[in-house]
């Protein structure tokens, strides 16, 4: 084993131990009070609860969008397939209109079109967590379609179809 964390050191041995997970890969969305959409790119998404269905999505809170999420009533999770790496990366960069030229359908909750799976949420608790904002939902409609996901790891997207092949 190499590095260790302690409290308050830097974090590179911890960011090292966890790229070895790898993770589906979402985009969570959001509207504020003035109308305007916001969304980030999580890799840090889970199942909390079947009954009720509850999930969770952590937020940096240095993240642009913050703000929004931090009074936010209602979010959207758009688990992405393994084609929408682009849209993954729209969503992860700072600033910018990340939905500029998105065909959006907005009814409360910002809806991105294509996606594996959407979850739209009601926030049900949100609370900090060291550098992050933990937003818990209760799921209120769920829906999703057949394909592969999006992965990420060790610092990277990866395309679950493009890399298995039929045995031989």
């Amino acid at each position: 084993m190499t590095g260790t964390v302690a409290r308050g050191q830097d974090g590179a041995a911890f960011r090292a131990a966890m790229s070895r997970w790898a993770s589906g890969v979402a985009v969570v969305t959001t509207r504020d009070a003035a109308g305007r959409c916001h969304g980030f790119t999580a890799t840090s998404f889970t199942s909390v609860s079947l009954d009720p269905p509850m999930v969770l999505v952590c937020l940096d809170r240095a993240a642009s969008c913050a703000e929004a999420f931090a009074v936010a009533t209602t979010y959207a999770v758009h688990i992405l397939h393994g084609g929408q790496e682009e849209l993954a990366r729209r969503f992860a960069r700072k600033g910018g209109d990340k939905f500029a030229d998105l065909p959006v359908r907005v009814f409360g909750t910002p809806v991105l079109p294509d996606s594996l799976a959407v979850l739209e949420c009601r926030v049900a608790d949100r609370f900090a967590a060291g550098d992050h904002t933990v937003l818990l939902g209760l799921v209120r409609r769920a829906e999703s379609f057949a394909g592969a996901p999006l992965l990420y790891h060790d610092r990277a997207f990866a395309d679950v179809a493009a890399r298995v092949s039929a045995p031989g």
